[in-house]
């Protein structure tokens, strides 16, 4: 989730250039604010690019939800290698989080992109429905590691307890513009994990 480079029309393609640029003015501006010249002026293409690679700027959101989820998931892949237990597992889905607050974005930090961009769209719709995706399976991660150490039914209260610890940890970082919260959530999961 670290600013990139292609601004100024360096390499990659163009399909990579403008979900680089959509994703920066995204989580900066706003879904709705962001219009398509500004996209394609960010991404140095030409705005044919653009309807060559997306279908619409429904497409093009869609392409950055699933992106900023994959970010996520390598995110939390690269802490969980080091995951010596469960308790260290649900830890690294903390330590994502926080690499994710940690990264340098262009406005600062504003909380978690994907529910920033789900608020902007109405309820049922295919964006927010992915961001619901994605936050199912971060609690599914988070069961799995319990499911180790506890019954599954206590598992799965636990981590969505986690969950909601995480969730509300990240809209207050958010509006905060620091990652503090997200710091002393982990705290308080790792008290839970060590209870169980």
């Amino acid at each position: 989730m670290a600013r990139a480079t292609a601004r100024s029309g360096q390499a990659g393609s163009a399909r990579d250039r403008l979900l680089d640029a959509a994703s920066r003015l995204f989580y900066a501006e706003g879904v709705a604010a962001t219009g398509i010249d500004t996209i394609t002026a960010e991404a140095g293409v030409a705005k044919m690019s653009l309807y060559n690679n997306f279908s619409s700027k429904e497409e093009l959101v869609a392409a950055y939800i699933e992106e900023r989820h994959e970010q996520w998931l390598r995110l939390y892949r690269a802490r969980a290698e080091s995951a010596a237990t469960p308790h260290d597992g649900v830890l690294a889905v903390f330590d994502a989080y926080l690499d994710h607050a940690s990264a340098d974005y262009t406005r600062g930090f504003r909380g978690c992109g994907l529910l920033n961009a789900a608020a902007e769209f109405p309820a049922g719709s295919p964006a927010r429905q992915a961001v619901r995706r994605h936050k199912e399976e971060v609690e599914s991660i988070l069961t799995e590691h319990l499911t180790a150490v506890t019954s599954a039914g206590e598992a799965a209260r636990a981590a969505e307890h986690c969950s909601f610890l995480l969730e509300g940890a990240m809209s207050r970082a958010g509006l905060e513009g620091r990652p503090d919260r997200i710091v002393r959530a982990r705290g308080l999961a790792s008290a839970l994990v060590e209870s169980l």
